[in-house]
């Protein structure tokens, strides 16, 4: 497999990389750049494609997709190599030299997962990170109601390229525009339609992977049990995700949203407490979502609360109303509240963008629109509502920080009829909500007490939440669960995070680990560990 290239070359491309790391000798980077040039199809590609802390646009590189300020300081592990391949071949010998050389690979495909574990490391860990930037093509095919998407493609561009072939398709995925469709599908992938068409990995019907042998394997060869983990179970486990097949789903010509704010003193609190009793039970083209957050509103030297009932409904205003008035009377929703809107705006408006601004579709292709902040986040799910006043002792620790998030997403509907063994996602019927903490800051400085009020809120919430095992979600990933909050993890560390984030799957997908990656190359802090 691949080229040889004369000793010329080899030694102008060495020359790029001398000083890469200074946990790796010399020796060890030239051999692992003369094993990447052999195997490269076209060995002059390899400068175009790799990248060092001696090569100029490295840093820009590195952090092109990262969203998480925390790892951007200079004492973050960094990359021996950073490969941005443009086909497969590229990431089979990207594998191949790295597992020669004894090197960790870590693959990026959107840079947004919350504890940074695509593109950094335990430090005097050695490692390369595969960035799957290049690899972003989208074939939409409408007659089978499918598309065939690659790894390093956004969200914004998948919803952006179906739009542009149908204004009835779309897909039930996640609400921000930057993030990798790689990890996004490989985590579960909730977003505003799974009570009418469940997760994105619920609708995934084909996949092609590269092993740790570098073989490429679709559906059919990698087999049922593989095709089932990665499909909820976090792919990175397992090996590289090239594309995936995903069915396409039916949207309406018009959808409806809405966003109704009300203060504490527009009685939240009670409005809250009826929403979780009735939202996972709403018909499923209805999803409204909660998102908590402080407001300033009532004066510069004090704070309250606000909440946001954001809302995506499969279906026209008229039709919208009278459901509310059934279901939700007590929000009063009027007509003045609610727009009518193609899908494809909804999406735009979901994203932040003002409806009827001037922001074309085509902002969906921006990969660097996002603000970036430093940030913590963390994950429940309810099996039961949360009482009044464990909602109160929450916007009480609310008022302790100004940049905190809190968003309650309804589960029921489509995602009750899928059994919790269907693919490696678990929390199905039983399970009535998904909840996002998150917190963020603006320097360094600050990192420390805003780390700690986020955990204190976790262990306040404990008492109201899922129990054995505390569920979360793995696409909102925490060092937290299991270890020391540092990465050095125990295969008993592992079955406390393995069971939170997987339930009763955990030991499936250690058991699949065990036939395909045996080695444990694909590690990382979390990656599914092998039993056998």
């Amino acid at each position: 497999m691949g080229l040889s290239v004369s000793s010329s070359y080899l030694a102008l491309i060495s020359l790029l990389f001398l000083s890469a790391s200074s946990t790796v000798s010399i020796p060890i980077q030239n051999n692992f750049l003369q094993c990447l040039s052999s195997h490269f199809p076209t060995p002059s590609t390899a400068s175009q494609l790799i990248y060092t802390p001696n090569t100029s646009s490295y840093i820009s590189t590195l952090q092109s997709s990262i969203q998480n300020l925390r790892f951007l300081g200079p004492t973050t592990p960094k990359p021996l190599f950073i490969i941005t391949p443009t086909n497969a071949s590229h990431i089979q010998a990207s594998i191949i030299c790295s597992k020669t050389h004894a090197l960790n690979i870590r693959i990026r495909s959107g840079g947004h997962d919350y504890e940074g574990l695509s593109y950094l490391s335990l430090p005097n860990q050695p490692f390369i990170i595969l960035d799957l930037v290049n690899l972003h093509s989208i074939t939409v095919d409408l007659a089978e109601s499918t598309a065939w998407v690659q790894s390093g493609a956004t969200l914004g561009e998948l919803y952006y390229t179906i739009a542009q072939k149908s204004g009835s398709h779309g897909f039930p995925a996640g609400l921000c525009p930057t993030v990798g469709v790689g990890g996004h599908i490989s985590g579960g992938g909730i977003g505003t339609m799974m009570r009418k068409y469940g997760l994105a990995a619920d609708n995934v019907v084909d996949a092609y992977l590269i092993d740790a042998d570098g073989r490429i394997h679709d559906r059919k060869s990698m087999g049922e049990d593989l095709f089932w983990a990665i499909r909820g179970g976090g792919a990175s486990s397992f090996g590289v995700i090239l594309s995936w097949k995903i069915r396409l789903v039916y949207v309406p010509p018009t959808v409806t949203v809405f966003t109704v704010q009300k203060s504490l003193e527009q009685g939240a609190i009670k409005l809250v407490e009826r929403w979780q009793q009735i939202a996972y039970k709403f018909n499923e083209n209805l999803f409204i979502r909660v998102a908590i957050k402080p407001s300033n509103e009532v004066g510069p030297r004090s704070r309250t609360l606000q909440v946001e009932f954001n809302s995506l409904f499969l279906g026209t205003v008229e039709e919208l109303l009278p459901l509310m008035g059934e279901s939700f009377p007590e929000l009063g929703l009027k007509v003045n509240d609610c727009l009518g809107m193609s899908w494809i705006q909804s999406v735009l408006y979901f994203a932040g963008y003002p409806y009827g601004k001037s922001d074309p579709i085509e902002v969906l292709l921006d990969r660097n629109r996002r603000k970036k902040n430093f940030f913590k986040g963390k994950s429940d799910f309810l099996e039961e509502p949360i009482s009044q006043f464990g909602l109160e002792m929450i916007w009480e620790r609310f008022m302790e920080e100004e940049n905190v998030l809190m968003i309650i997403d309804p589960l029921g509907g489509r995602m009750d009829e899928i059994s919790t063994a269907e693919i490696a996602f678990p929390y199905r019927r039983g399970y009535l909500y998904n909840i996002q903490y998150r917190v963020s800051w603006n320097g360094v400085g600050e990192d420390k007490r805003c780390v700690d009020w986020i955990r204190r809120l976790y262990g306040y919430v404990g008492p109201h939440v899922s129990k054995n095992p505390r569920a979360a979600y793995i696409n909102y990933r925490d060092l937290d669960l299991g270890g020391n909050g540092k990465g050095n993890f125990s295969y008993s560390d592992a079955l406390e995070w393995g069971r939170r984030y997987f339930n009763g799957n955990f030991l499936r997908l250690a058991r699949v680990k065990g036939v395909v990656d045996p080695t444990n190359f694909f590690r990382d802090e979390q990656s599914i560990p092998p039993i056998f």
